[in-house]
């Protein structure tokens, strides 16, 4: 087991934020000019070869890093997430990566919100009250009666929803698998599906291009170790908070790299749903704490 420094698993958590927002920026770049299927796919082939080639170096290989009594649960994880990439990658083609990690930032508060009925878990009215001003940041965001109703205001919403579904899923496959199995599991099913969907929107890129998918490729499987890392070396509930940074990185490249604005209304409604979100997250680890206590009584 490894030691727990909480220092390092903040400074890993920001360091995997800035690798995901250049894998966003990246990502951003290959999907306007070639079919987000696509990209996605080759990005999943390196994916699925990083975890096998991870699990094959771990004690019991490939075949105990597969077992598991939740089969079909593991698979629609991973399918859930190959899906949900899809949808965030087309986001970020219809908004830019500014508005589409504002609205993205809303997933833990969906998290809290699903958590009773997808998990069972007891939702106090204090997290209610964080996701009702979550609500109110994305009702800033998305403009009522100006944008609500426009289907590339709702991309990124629905990117965050089926994300936090797949998060609840992750929780619940861990009360039976090892962190392990599920991180198989999501590379490989996702593999599988975006190579069934992915082939048949094939084009050919340009040499240039392919740099940019190497790229692309390495930083997916870095950032998943660097996060890997994070859950090694500090609790989660510590290091969380710093996963918002995302949110900083991906803007500060969007408006220098790819020329986006920051509109008050994004600025505003992102702040709301992030503080909404940093306060739902310490109050879990509020109620961690006092079921901890209970126990050592």
């Amino acid at each position: 087991m490894s030691v727990q420094n909480t220092k390092l698993g903040i400074w890993l958590m920001v360091l995997t934020t800035f690798i995901f927002a250049v894998q966003d920026g990246i990502s951003r770049h290959l999907a306007d000019n070639y079919n987000v299927f696509m990209v996605v796919m080759i990005r999943y082939w390196f994916f699925a070869a990083f975890v096998m080639t991870v699990a094959s170096r771990n004690a019991g290989g490939l075949r105990k890093a597969a077992a598991t009594t939740q089969p079909v649960v593991q698979v629609f994880r991973g399918i859930l997430l190959a899906g949900e990439v899809c949808v965030m990658v087309l986001a970020f083609t219809l908004l830019g990566l500014v508005e589409s990690h504002a609205i993205f930032a809303c997933y833990p508060l969906l998290i809290a919100a699903l958590s009773g009925p997808v998990l069972g878990e007891k939702v106090g009215w204090r997290r209610w009250a964080a996701v009702g001003a979550g609500f109110v940041g994305m009702l800033i965001i998305l403009k009522p009666g100006l944008r609500v109703f426009e289907p590339q205001a709702l991309v990124a919403l629905c990117s965050a929803a089926m994300f936090a579904l797949y998060g609840l899923l992750t929780r619940y496959v861990a009360r039976k698998d090892s962190a392990a199995t599920s991180f198989f599991w999501t590379g490989v099913a996702g593999a599988v599906l975006m190579s069934f969907v992915g082939i048949w929107f094939w084009e050919p890129m340009t040499g240039g291009d392919w740099v940019w998918m190497a790229i692309l490729c390495v930083t997916g499987a870095a950032g998943h170790w660097t996060l890997i890392r994070v859950y090694e070396v500090a609790e989660a509930s510590s290091v969380q908070p710093f996963a918002y940074f995302q949110l900083v990185f991906a803007s500060t490249m969007g408006v220098l790299v790819f020329g986006e604005a920051i509109e008050p209304s994004t600025a505003l409604g992102a702040a709301v749903i992030v503080g909404a979100g940093l306060f739902a997250l310490w109050r879990e680890h509020q109620s961690k704490k006092r079921q901890d206590r209970a126990v050592a009584r």
